[in-house]
């Protein structure tokens, strides 16, 4: 193989069509046409004597040599990138770059919203990109480049991956405001006593962690409502006098029109933890957004 054929972008290029397994979309991740991309894959299929990458009935799949270079490649240019990082300071004002952030519809409303606002000011070329957290494929996506940064508790993270505790979470019971029954305080029997709603993000599921604690004093609930997210519950409280166990975040973050009461058992919280990848752990632009995301959960 002639290297000297060889130069950065190529090198680039293969690197994005390898992750993504399609000309279209490795184009738009390198901001450049669709038509210009399959000129590169040309050339690099000139340079290594190899197809790389072959049609399929969805995308492309890549040759068993384009598998043996993936990683190989990955490493080299994170290490040009950490050489290039460290050569120059960082200026938010002037950065020009986009992150990718995994996170739940809670966190990105609770924690990600307020950071984003501050970021708009401070990092006016800095890009985020918001997507839904899928914790089953997150490890996979940070490496290939898909996700650069994740919300999600650490004992549902994949352990490869750094991390920091960004919050530490309590839940909070909430009601309409003049609630016909429960307003200055609320009592373990009142909280039985009332219609609720839950959330079960996998769908249907009447029963949590609270029931099993009421259970343990003899009691129980009546649930009336399964929601598959925590955004839409504060509404139909305000509009209602169901009853409604949320993060405490998520109802300081939308000012609704609720009173919120300490749970009358003990209904354990829990931590959102910031992760990502060692390919971005010393490039000093996502350095100084980690620490600018972990100032903003702080003052929260």
């Amino acid at each position: 193989m002639d290297t000297s054929r060889l130069d950065l972008n190529q090198l680039v290029a293969l690197e994005a069509l390898l992750a993504e397994c399609n000309v279209t979309r490795a184009a738009a991740r390198l901001h450049i046409t669709q038509p210009a991309l399959s000129a590169q894959l040309a050339r690099l299929r000139a340079v290594f004597g190899d197809k790389l990458l072959l049609p399929a009935r969805r995308g492309m799949v890549p040759t068993a040599r384009a598998l043996e270079l993936k990683e190989p490649l990955r490493r080299a240019l994170d290490e040009v990138r950490r050489v290039a990082s460290r050569s120059r300071p960082f200026d938010p004002s002037k950065a020009e770059l986009t992150v990718t952030i995994a996170a739940s519809d809670y966190a990105q409303v609770a924690v990600l919203m307020e950071a984003a606002l501050t970021l708009r000011r401070v990092a006016p070329g800095l890009r985020l990109a918001m997507r839904t957290l899928d914790g089953a494929v997150v490890g996979g996506q940070m490496e290939c480049g898909e996700v650069d940064l994740a919300l999600m508790t650490a004992e549902t993270a994949p352990p490869e991956l750094r991390r920091v505790v960004l919050i530490d979470e309590k839940y909070k019971v909430i009601v309409r405001r003049n609630h016909p029954r429960i307003r200055r305080s609320l009592t373990l029997r009142a909280f039985v006593g009332e219609d609720q709603i839950v959330v079960s993000p996998r769908g249907g599921n009447l029963r949590t962690a609270t029931d099993i604690a009421l259970e343990a004093h003899g009691m129980s609930r009546h649930v009336v409502l399964s929601a598959a997210s925590f955004l839409f519950v504060p509404e139909i409280v305000e509009r209602s006098d169901l009853l409604a166990l949320v993060p405490e975040r998520l109802v300081r973050a939308r000012g609704y029109r609720l009173t919120s009461f300490d749970p009358p058992i003990n209904i354990p919280g829990f931590q959102i933890s910031l992760l990502w990848h060692d390919r971005t752990h010393d490039h000093p632009a996502h350095m100084w957004l980690r620490g600018q995301l972990c100032a903003s959960a702080e003052g929260r």
